[in-house]
C-alpha cells in the first residue's frame, strides 16, 4: 500500500456512519437555489399555460391540487379465515370478486399476498401451539 491509501476490509464501508439524517441531496440544494424567488412566478405561468389548454401545464397543476389517488378502500364479501383449510375458500372470493368487476387484478393480488402472509401466520401459530404441547408431553 502506497503512502496516502487506505485499506478498507471487504464488507466495510469507507464512511460506516453514513450521510448525517436531514443532510439534503446537492441536485435539490442547487434546483432550489435555482427557483429561489422565482418559484411564485413559475408556477403562475404554469397556471396560466394550463388556463391557456396547455395539457402538460393541466396535468401538472391537477396533480397538485389533486395527486393521483394510490389505492382506494376495497368493500367485498370475503370469508373468516381461521385455519391454512379457510384459504380457497378466500382465494374463491377474490377471484369471484375480480371476474365480477368489483376487484381490479392488481387489487386481487394486492389481497391475495395479504392473505397469503395471514394464513401463514395462522400456520406459524400452530406450529408453536404443537411444539408446545410436545415439549409439555415430553417433559
Amino acid at each position: 500500500m502506497t503512502t496516502g491509501q487506505q485499506g478498507f476490509q471487504p464488507g466495510q464501508s469507507g464512511n460506516p456512519a453514513g450521510r448525517p439524517k436531514g443532510t439534503r441531496n446537492r441536485t435539490t440544494v442547487a434546483l432550489e437555489k435555482i427557483l429561489d424567488g422565482d418559484a411564485e412566478s413559475i408556477l403562475r405561468k404554469a397556471v396560466e399555460m394550463a388556463q391557456d389548454g396547455d395539457p402538460t401545464a393541466m396535468r401538472l397543476c391537477l396533480d397538485r391540487v389533486l395527486p393521483p389517488r394510490k389505492d382506494r378502500p376495497i368493500t367485498f364479501d370475503l370469508p373468516p379465515i381461521d385455519t391454512a383449510d379457510d384459504l380457497p375458500r378466500a382465494t374463491g372470493a377474490v377471484c369471484a370478486a375480480m371476474a365480477a368487476g368489483e376487484l381490479t387484478p392488481i387489487e386481487a393480488a394486492e389481497i391475495s399476498k395479504t392473505l397469503d402472509v395471514h394464513v401463514r401466520a395462522i400456520e406459524a401459530t400452530d406450529l408453536h401451539k404443537r411444539l408446545a404441547a410436545l415439549e409439555a408431553v415430553g417433559s
